[in-house]
């Protein structure tokens, strides 16, 4: 079916449509501001491509009429210390871009969006929250959270006036290759990429701290999944998703990485302020509704995840 993928040349974008492609599925566009599709790699060639701004309305719409897709996933935006950094940037790409993907999708009759979310849609009065769950109050202390926050409501919205069938994923951190974009918890994507490269790397948390993480192999499986379930089968429609338990810590994601290269040089220097950060909001996540509503389970263990990106990064 003809599909469309906003953020499609990005870290999970790009890896959700090599798996589509892996499938079979040939009627792909990717709408993005970047037109580097390296991360698509030998498959560029196979998908449509549409250069075009979140923020701009007439960009999306040509777009969706363009391409009448029968479905739209929606992962394009501003990650969370760039949207902190500039709020009106976060607001026009994160916030007025979704509306405008549900927006496109309601004037010309796309049957679904899927969105991806943010387990940072969490954040105040979590303090005496022993886990989050689907249920937990969504109050963000940070304005990429509150973005997304807004883009779950309005697909909501649009799901209940307009029938459109919204679904949406709130992802924990991902960890993958050949991010570059700063995030609060990248640093656990690189200290597992410095040591492949025999550069040194230092941690600034403590090793005790605990950080729900998925990879974006799975990451992006998550939503290929969310989007084949029945539709009478989606309840909760913004779902929490997690990678395997017990969720690892930092100090054991290094001894993963040490026991593959016995020589890497990784030291720990917490920073105070991350770790306070970190210590109030890296809470265990309950996915539970996603496990039980449309089968959801990570096949990538932290063992597979290591050795996966140790190799990507090697050939790179």
């Amino acid at each position: 079916m003809p599909t469309l993928v906003t953020g499609g040349t990005g870290f999970i974008g790009a890896e959700l449509v090599r798996q589509m492609l892996a499938r079979g599925e040939r009627d792909i566009t990717v709408f993005d501001i970047s037109p580097d599709l390296g991360r698509l790699r030998e498959r560029a060639g196979e998908v449509g491509f549409i250069q075009g701004d979140l923020g701009n309305m007439s960009h999306v719409l040509d777009a969706v009429k363009r391409t009448q897709p029968e479905a739209i996933f929606h992962l394009g935006g501003m990650l969370s210390l760039p949207s902190d950094a500039d709020h009106a940037a976060a607001l026009r790409v994160n916030a007025l871009g979704t509306f405008h993907v549900l927006e496109a999708a309601r004037l010309f009759d796309v049957p679904q969006v899927f969105f991806s979310s943010t387990f940072a849609t969490f954040g105040a009065d979590i303090d005496d929250v022993e886990v989050i769950d689907d249920t937990t109050l969504q109050r963000p202390d940070f304005f990429y959270g509150a973005t997304k926050v807004f883009g779950e409501l309005m697909g909501r919205f649009y799901r209940r006036k307009y029938g459109l069938d919204f679904r949406a994923l709130r992802y924990p951190s991902i960890v993958g290759p050949g991010v570059r974009t700063p995030a609060i918890v990248q640093f656990m994507s690189w200290l597992i990429e410095e040591s492949a490269r025999g550069n040194p790397f230092t941690v600034p948390v403590a090793p005790r701290t605990v950080v729900p993480i998925l990879y974006y192999r799975d990451a992006a499986g998550a939503m290929l999944l969310l989007g084949e379930a029945p539709r009478e089968r989606i309840q909760t429609v913004n779902y929490l998703v997690d990678g395997p338990k017990p969720t690892l810590s930092v100090g054991d994601l290094v001894e993963l990485v040490r026991a593959r290269i016995p020589s890497a040089r990784i030291e720990f220097r917490p920073d105070p302020e991350l770790q306070t950060l970190l210590d109030r909001f890296m809470k265990p996540i309950d996915d539970s509704r996603a496990r039980q509503e449309w089968g959801w389970t990570p096949s990538w263990t932290p063992e597979r995840m290591v050795d996966d990106m140790l190799a990507a990064v090697r050939v790179t």
